[in-house]
């Protein structure tokens, strides 16, 4: 496979563990950090379109499988972790910019309602694919728009209502890379501001594994119940396969215990699914993405 000259990095079958929160699974095809977005446009448009292209943030909700990622992964890297103030309630964020980098800055700026992307580790580009949310908020509350880069290089900006939001999904096109969001919120004092801030961060630290290797929320919660209550009531707090355990803490994060594989990660998760379906007749969705192909 032959790919176009670029002006930032592009290094091929790059290990992706080092770059994920369960640090494993095997190698992308080629790994592409842009320079900017017109090194990202440049690119996209002259690939060849039968290459397969996937965003990767900060790894957080992700399971990488150990054959790896065929095409091209697209790592957002600082170009585009600036978040910007346009006025009194609006933010400009960067697609590769933190959560907690995205709810300081509205902090400082006196801007309330984002206060949820503190709790959740991951970046810009993923909260708006996946609508991400928490303690009451979510992603669709918030934005404005959004500029993409699609999988054939045109540069589009789209609407909140252009993404059909529904629970942590929304209808971005496929392949398409999110290289800034305009977030809007409300005048807040900075002080009330960060008490809610560490309220969110104690509630994390006191009920996540936040020092493991994870992939954060296992997945989706069923309409009216708590995904972590089912898990539980089936029996699998604690459960293990190969490296692989549902964490005693909190049920619905599954743990690399020290050397686990992708697929025993992937099999657990599958595990869990049929010990909770068998016992409350509830299909369980997977939150975190499963990306790659299976070790032959």
């Amino acid at each position: 496979m032959t790919v176009p000259p670029v002006r930032g990095r592009l290094k091929p079958d790059a290990p992706l563990a080092p770059l994920v929160w369960f640090k494993s699974g095997g190698h992308a095809q080629w790994l592409f950090e842009p320079a900017d977005t017109d090194d990202l446009v440049n690119f996209l448009k002259a690939l060849d379109p039968s290459v397969p292209v996937m965003g990767l943030g900060l790894g957080s909700n992700m399971i990488v499988r150990d054959g790896g990622v065929p095409g091209v992964v697209v790592r957002l890297g600082k170009a585009f972790a600036k978040v910007e103030r346009l006025d009194e309630v609006t933010l400009k964020c960067g697609g590769g910019a933190s959560g907690i980098l995205v709810s300081s800055t509205a902090r400082d700026a006196g801007i309330t309602g984002v206060e949820f992307l503190r709790s959740i580790p991951g970046t810009v580009g993923g909260f708006v694919r996946m609508n991400g949310g928490a303690y009451g908020r979510e992603t669709c509350d918030i934005l404005v728009q959004c500029e993409v880069v699609l999988r054939s290089g045109e540069r589009v900006m789209l609407s909140n209502a252009d993404l059909g939001y529904t629970y942590r999904h929304s209808e971005l096109p496929e392949q398409a890379i999110v290289v800034s969001a305009t977030f809007r919120g409300e005048p807040g004092d900075p002080a009330a501001i960060q008490a809610e801030m560490d309220r969110i961060a104690q509630s994390r630290e006191e009920s996540q594994p936040l020092r493991s290797k994870t992939g954060g929320s296992t997945f989706k919660n069923p309409p009216g119940d708590k995904a972590w209550r089912l898990v539980d009531e089936a029996g699998c707090r604690g459960l293990t396969m190969g490296g692989a355990q549902v964490s005693e803490k909190h049920c619905n994060f599954l743990l690399n215990l020290g050397n686990a594989s992708s697929a025993d990660i992937e099999g657990l998760g599958e595990e869990v699914r049929r010990r909770v379906k068998e016992k409350s007749n509830i299909s369980l969705e997977w939150e975190i993405q499963r990306i790659g192909v299976p070790k032959a």
